[in-house]
């Protein structure tokens, strides 16, 4: 069991840069129940935090003063260290805290910052909407398998080239992150964490006309946590496959396209597998294009 690990395996396995943990808040929370396990007077007659005396929280502090510099902490989202990390203000170290808190304020470190940076991940996908196992079955789907499956045998390598939070939302700039990148995915995050994009297997050329292609395909997952309920639908009318802009942003045929800050789906006219049902117009939160290169 995790909580009754040793110390000193606990310390080799946090220092290690390739320690492959999905999302660095898992390392946080797997730590915080080990050292509440470890620390008289807590353990679990006494794990609620909220319960808690200043004695507890320095109790656990002591406990873990030597594991929180190995925590890398700019691996975490916003969302994740405002709701799982800040509420441990306490026992984090008051020079971390104050370089974590301008971190996520400026979304930038310092060139002097004492904070680690990410660990390796033996697979590249710095992805702010999804997870491997929902990258893996998008590479399957690239190749043309339509089966659902767990393996973690990835083909594709997805490099981030877009981020709409990072490169703004200008659809100018979503060409010029584009152009000349070779195929590429598109995720699509709504205010709902419903995932929607698709796969321009041509790229951009800037050719302000609709592309050919009988692989492109779209698709949407539930949330980011599983495949269970996604729906994939490939290109039918192939002569609409990709509209490619340059001042714009993508349109596979006229079910999945954005206008402004909007998503809108369902406008099908049968170029593609009608896979959203009836037609919606969404909020949309996050944009992120990957290139994919075939390994």
């Amino acid at each position: 069991m995790f909580p009754s690990l040793d110390k000193n395996i606990l310390f080799g396995l946090l220092k290690r840069d390739d320690l492959q943990v999905e999302e660095e808040i898992v390392a946080w929370d797997c730590l915080i129940k080990w050292g509440i396990e470890q620390t008289p007077g807590l353990g679990n007659k006494n794990s609620d935090r909220t319960k808690w005396n200043n004695e507890n929280f320095e109790a656990l502090k002591k406990t873990l003063n030597q594991f929180i510099p190995l925590i890398r902490f700019v691996g975490i989202s916003s969302g994740s260290f405002f709701d799982k990390v800040q509420p441990y203000k306490a026992i984090i170290p008051h020079y971390i805290y104050e370089e974590l808190e301008e971190f996520y304020c400026k979304k930038a470190l310092s060139r002097t910052t004492i904070l680690l940076p990410r660990r390796r991940q033996s697979r590249s996908l710095m992805s702010a909407i999804i997870k491997f196992r929902l990258a893996n079955a998008i590479s399957k789907w690239t190749d043309k398998n339509d089966l659902v499956t767990h393996s973690n045998d990835n083909k594709c390598k997805f490099n981030l080239i877009y981020s709409m939070s990072r490169d703004g939302s200008n659809g100018r700039t979503f060409y010029n992150k584009c152009n000349g990148q070779g195929p590429f995915v598109v995720l699509i995050r709504v205010q709902s964490n419903k995932i929607y994009g698709g796969y321009n297997p041509i790229g951009c050329t800037g050719g302000n006309k609709w592309l050919s292609s009988t692989e492109s395909f779209i698709f949407s997952f539930e949330n980011n946590q599983n495949i269970y309920n996604m729906k994939f639908g490939r290109v039918i009318n192939s002569a609409y496959s990709v509209y490619d802009s340059s001042n714009y942003f993508f349109s596979f045929g006229d079910i999945l396209y954005i206008n402004g800050r909007n998503l809108n789906i369902g406008y099908n006219n049968g170029h593609y597998e009608n896979i959203f049902g009836e037609k919606k117009i969404l909020n949309i939160e996050e944009i992120e294009v990957f290139s994919v290169v075939k390994e």
